[in-house]
């Protein structure tokens, strides 16, 4: 891929302060070189802060990152307002989706422009492919446990209204064995 920015070869601190203050979105870009200035003197004295031009194409590619990230909440909480389902169950499988959707993509942009990919580049797209696919299998495995303890609790109930029947009615005890083994009752 292409060069590192500035901002990434930044110290931790540093990186990690421009981008809280640039998910914030509170900065103009002048305020948020103040504030780096006032909050990293010593950086700012002897010339290791990013430039303002730096900034501003980090800033837009963190803006259009967090603009994809809104884009997929509001259409995670739309699927969810459609199908009636709990907000969490389809916004983890549409995020695992989205994961593997700008793996692609990235991967893709790269090829097109015959951009090398350096070997952390690829490990870094493995690692996001890995991380979608393992939030599928965790999100299907939660399903099905809900599912196995909803149909276990609703067995049990009707055990228990079996039971509380009695034989009104003319119901004799080989009737009830005869429902027990219809609904999976043992």
């Amino acid at each position: 891929m292409g060069r590192k920015s500035t901002v990434d070869k930044q110290s931790p601190g540093v990186r990690a302060h421009i981008l809280r203050r640039l998910r914030e979105n509170r900065l103009t870009l002048d305020e948020l070189i103040a504030d780096l200035h006032a909050t990293f003197p010593d950086a700012a004295a002897s010339g290791e802060l990013p430039s303002r031009s730096a900034l501003h194409r980090f800033g837009q590619g963190v803006q259009e990152i967090v603009a994809h990230e809104r884009e997929m909440a509001a259409a995670a909480e739309a699927l969810v307002a459609e199908l009636g389902e709990e907000f969490d169950a389809k916004s983890g499988a549409l995020l695992a989706q989205a994961v593997t959707t700008l793996a692609s993509k990235t991967a893709m942009n790269a090829i097109q422009s015959d951009q090398a990919l350096e070997i952390s580049d690829v490990l870094d797209l493995a690692r996001a492919a890995k991380a979608a696919q393992e939030a599928r299998s965790l999100n299907l495995r939660e399903r099905q446990a809900v599912a196995k303890a909803a149909r276990e609790k609703l067995l049990e109930e009707q055990a228990a209204k079996l039971e509380a029947m009695g034989n009104k009615g003319g119901v004799t005890e080989d009737t009830k064995r005869a429902i027990r083994e219809a609904l999976g009752i043992i």
